[in-house]
């Protein structure tokens, strides 16, 4: 029963850290631009071009660190990375709270970048502890809070803003500090130190991690399906405001109400359904369906000429929740439990290519065809673009698992070299995190 108790807390440490990054990171977007606006004494446009820039700073951060976090996870064990992360990002909070000028936030967006990556190693936390067969399911908890704190994050920081524009980030250091002494004091060890593996600065880093995983052919067609999947998805919050202004006046309430109600479905599809579904129809089947309705809701978005269909075409979206943890699900099995960190690294470091690339894409795109006097007027072309992507991501996997028979279970003949994994119908889990409900075989 103790062990059970400890598995839990265990469990809901991870969440909380994942659910806490996120709030800290949503709880500043709504004063950031009146803290820019403070700093530079410039206009609102001015004080969006630097934000551009301050999303560009974190975003490239997380690529190129997010390999190295998951090796140094994977040689060190991820407890003393993820209390590393936590404290990183309380002092990147602290820093931009009194921050006296712009490139005070520059540097602060760094530390959080480079602390922001830790999620790889969260992730590869619970792929620690979880068997392979329930990790779609909790892959699906991974990312509900990761959405729920996007939701709950701006409403917090949005409250706390009518106190002064620099209130919200003493509360999110404040958060992120709580975490870490709560993982101090709950979050124990994952990686067996009989499981580690040396530290390869050649490995550790974007290239690095993808070619050190090209024995596994698998792994590098499915990175790309994250990537094409991740890119689409920078639409929504990148122009999602822009659009819905232009062509349905949308007020900021109703933008935010809308992505808040979305992000809740996109929540409740990863967490109470990818998992189920998993079980019944397999993960290749639940990645497909959510690609499928990820590329309609897009295209429907696009050409949605009254807001009941843009809002028919949102509930459309909420399923393509079930993609990620479906796709993190089946590539967790593709690689041994010593190399899961550097996986993680490399799926986050795809995540982050994309998040740099998508939201320059999708502004850019919107600014061509919302031109008026160009005769191309189109404000839904960034959501074409989109669905584009997404159909490209859809086509990689449809390939992938039809070449490398992804929904087959796996056996002891997928990793040969591995010599410390278990025999078939057995899973190697540390009696600590063991999940009271699976009840291993006697060895």
């Amino acid at each position: 029963m103790q062990s059970a108790t400890r598995s839990r807390l265990t469990l809901a440490c991870i969440l909380v850290t994942v659910l806490l990054d996120m709030i800290g990171v949503g709880i500043i977007v709504p004063v950031l631009p009146e803290l820019l606006e403070d700093l530079t004494g410039g206009s609102v446009a001015e004080a969006a071009v630097i934000g551009g820039y301050l999303v560009f700073a974190y975003a490239l951060m997380q690529f190129v660190f997010s390999p190295v976090l998951g090796n140094l996870s994977d040689r060190f064990g991820r407890r003393p990375v993820l209390l590393a992360s936590l404290l990183g990002l309380t002092f990147d909070y602290l820093m931009m709270s009194i921050a006296p000028f712009v490139w005070y936030l520059f540097i602060g967006r760094i530390i959080a970048g480079i602390a922001g990556a830790a999620l790889a190693t969260a992730t590869a936390y619970m792929a620690d502890i979880t068997p392979p067969h329930k990790r779609t399911h909790r892959f699906g908890l991974i990312g509900a809070a990761f959405g729920l704190g996007f939701i709950i994050g701006p409403v917090i920081g949005g409250e706390l803003g009518e106190f002064g524009p620099r209130v919200p980030f003493y509360a999110a250091a404040g958060l992120a500090f709580a975490n870490f002494l709560f993982g101090l004091l709950v979050l124990p060890e994952s990686l067996p130190k009989a499981s580690r593996r040396k530290f390869d600065i050649r490995r550790a880093n974007p290239l690095g991690a993808v070619l050190a995983l090209r024995k596994y052919p698998s792994v590098l067609w499915l990175l790309g399906v994250l990537f094409f999947f991740q890119l689409s998805a920078q639409a929504l919050p990148t122009v999602f405001s822009y659009f819905t202004v232009e062509m349905f006046q949308f007020s900021s309430s109703m933008i935010g109400r809308t992505l808040g109600a979305f992000g809740l479905g996109f929540a409740i599809s990863q967490a109470v359904l990818a998992g189920p579904l998993s079980k019944g129809i397999g993960e290749p089947a639940v990645a497909m369906i959510g690609l499928l309705a990820a590329a309609a809701a897009f295209a429907g978005i696009a050409f949605a000429m009254d807001v009941y269909y843009l809002y028919l075409f949102i509930l459309v979206g909420t399923v393509s929740g079930l993609a990620p943890p479906a796709i993190n699900g089946v590539l967790s099995r593709q690689v041994p439990d010593n190399s899961q960190g550097e996986l993680q690294g490399a799926v986050n470091a795809a995540s982050s290519l994309a998040t740099i690339i998508g939201p320059l894409a999708a502004t850019q795109v919107f600014s061509y065809y919302t031109a008026r006097d160009s005769g191309h007027y189109f404000p839904g072309a960034p959501f074409i673009a989109a669905s584009v992507s997404v159909v490209l991501a859809l086509l990689l996997f449809a390939f992938a698992a039809w070449r490398f028979e992804l929904g087959r279970r796996p056996s002891i003949a997928d990793h040969p070299h591995v010599p410390e994994m278990a025999p078939p119908g057995q899973v190697r889990v540390a009696p600590l995190e063991t999940d009271p409900d699976d009840h291993p075989p006697r060895r």
